[in-house]
């Protein structure tokens, strides 16, 4: 098998981990920096010099752009370009469930600040402002009352992004200090955990406590259905404990697992999960290419 590629511009602890389980199963690999990547269009290459790549670019742009650019030179990519983008954009995200019927909270979106004051309304307060990307709960907001919408929605008009004046509402879930994160390698779920936290927002990046949670199915079946949802491949889905069952939050292509794998120690290994899902992805590419050249030869 020709080399496995791992996309990445930064080499934080989850690539170290991944690297070390390419290294543990034999796996042939290669570190491509993204800010040092570059294809010529127009048929300017021999062909992939790679059956796979693993996509871990932490840059949103990059990444979506790296996939499309491997994808048009027959490399099979982890996650596929499709999924990025749907999965880089909360609405696009919430339409995918919506489809799909994946259970998720409340959602409302306005093209203008002006009218987004007005959708909170309708929806009642209090709701949670999200930007449409972004992650680590950067820009995100609750809105107890109309006052305190309309100001955050005056920041946002602000802004100089037009993005950023688009107004993705979703209903405050009152959640038990926690949500859950649960992470699926294609069909597999490979564990969850609960993320606590003193405060309403529970990312990992703001200092959220992880600790297991237990796979039970009415977690299992909302995850897997919302990673299909979405396209499939290795994801980060996060839920909410509604009054009526988990709610799906959002979903997100690229998994970080430093928390989740000192919840489960031993117990998990993510890394390895992601390996096997990219691997197998890598053998098909590979296959799929020898069936191609075994075709035209027989032409």
């Amino acid at each position: 098998m020709r080399p496995l590629a791992v996309l990445a511009s930064r080499v934080r602890y989850e690539e170290k981990r991944i690297f070390a389980a390419l290294e543990r199963r034999g796996v042939p690999y290669t570190h491509l920096d993204t800010r040092r990547f570059s294809v010529e269009l127009g048929g300017g290459t021999t062909g992939p010099s790679c059956a796979a790549a693993l996509n871990r670019e932490i840059s949103h742009s990059r990444a979506l752009y790296a996939s499309m650019l491997l994808e048009a030179r027959g490399v099979a990519t982890v996650n596929r370009s499709d999924v990025i983008a749907v999965c880089g954009d909360k609405l696009r995200t919430s339409l995918a469930l919506e489809r799909a019927g994946v259970p998720s909270p409340r959602t409302a979106v306005a093209l203008s600040p002006d009218e987004g004051a007005d959708a909170a309304e309708r929806m009642g307060f209090p709701v949670v402002l999200k930007p449409l990307a972004g992650s680590w709960g950067r820009l995100v907001a609750a809105a107890r009352d109309r006052d305190s919408a309309e100001a955050l929605l005056e920041h946002r008009a602000a802004l100089p992004s037009p993005l950023q004046h688009i107004v993705y509402l979703q209903e405050f879930v009152d959640k038990p200090g926690r949500d859950i994160r649960v992470i699926v390698a294609g069909d597999q779920v490979v564990g969850a955990t609960y993320r606590y936290s003193d405060g309403w927002r529970t990312n990992a990046a703001r200092g959220a406590r992880s600790e297991p949670c237990p796979l039970v199915p009415d977690l299992v079946a909302p995850a897997l259905a919302a990673a299909r949802a979405v396209g499939g491949g290795v994801l980060g889905v996060d839920l909410v404990e509604g009054q009526d069952g988990p709610l799906v939050l959002e979903v997100n292509h690229a998994v970080e697992f430093q928390g989740f794998q000192a919840a489960h120690g031993d117990a998990v290994d993510v890394a390895d999960a992601i390996v096997a899902y990219a691997v197998a992805a890598a053998e098909r590419n590979e296959e799929a290419l020898e069936n191609e050249d075994a075709l035209e030869e027989a032409r």
